[in-house]
């Protein structure tokens, strides 16, 4: 028994540091902080008031150097896109076939934004054709210019550029030119557009009005 005893207390006195160790530790522990919160801050939006006339839609022809239309189609249409912090320009164009250049279809879909880096705009498109192309883009009061800045997967060795001129309100000119490999710049394409209105609703037909019920002559009379 005196013993048994011994081996009880010694293993009290060897375990009771370990205790005291555990409940300062957990009185020393820090509660429970809130998560964290994090906010990305956002990059203003662009200023896209020299490029305002030219939201809508837009649609005309190819023209010859005498300002006669010919058989292309071009059809544009530009639009603000997510939160107005880009454009998005779409624009199918038709060709037929000429003395330098087969007949074209081509539509091609484009992103335009602030330029990071220098004053404009950049433009990325993506066309049917399966190029993506980059441009810079400078507009002014009446006039918006893309030049030719590669992009991922460009036409091998061609060069396009193209220029919007405002003619007034509701037209505008493009002009359109490319520079084959180690060649220099010649005009592609011109065209004239006018913008295509919305269609104003039509008045509801009116309602119809039920015949007023014949008056009740005096009393006694048929």
């Amino acid at each position: 028994m005196p013993r048994a005893w011994f081996i009880r207390a010694l293993v009290m006195a060897v375990s009771l540091p370990a205790g005291l160790a555990l409940g300062a530790a957990q009185k020393d522990k820090p509660q429970d902080k809130p998560p964290a919160t994090y906010s990305i801050p956002l990059p203003p939006r662009p200023d896209f008031s020299p490029l305002d006339w030219l939201i809508g839609d837009w649609a005309g022809h190819t023209t010859d150097p005498t300002g006669k239309e010919t058989q292309g189609d071009v059809h544009l249409t530009v639009s603000y896109a997510l939160d107005k912090r880009f454009l998005l320009l779409r624009e199918e164009v038709s060709l037929p076939a000429g003395t330098s250049a087969p007949a074209v279809h081509e539509t091609w879909t484009g992103f335009l934004s602030a330029d990071s880096f220098a004053a404009g705009f950049i433009l990325r498109t993506f066309s049917s054709t399966g190029f993506i192309t980059q441009y810079h883009v400078t507009a002014g009061d009446a006039r918006v210019s893309f030049d030719p800045q590669g992009g991922p997967n460009p036409p091998p060795g061609f060069l396009f550029r193209r220029v919007i001129s405002r003619l007034g309100p509701g037209f505008f000119a493009e002009k359109v030119e490319v520079a084959p490999p180690d060649s220099p710049f010649f005009a592609y394409y011109n065209a004239r557009l006018t913008q295509v209105l919305e269609p104003k609703p039509t008045a509801p037909p009116a309602a119809a009005v039920s015949p007023a019920p014949p008056k009740a002559g005096p009393r006694g009379s048929p």
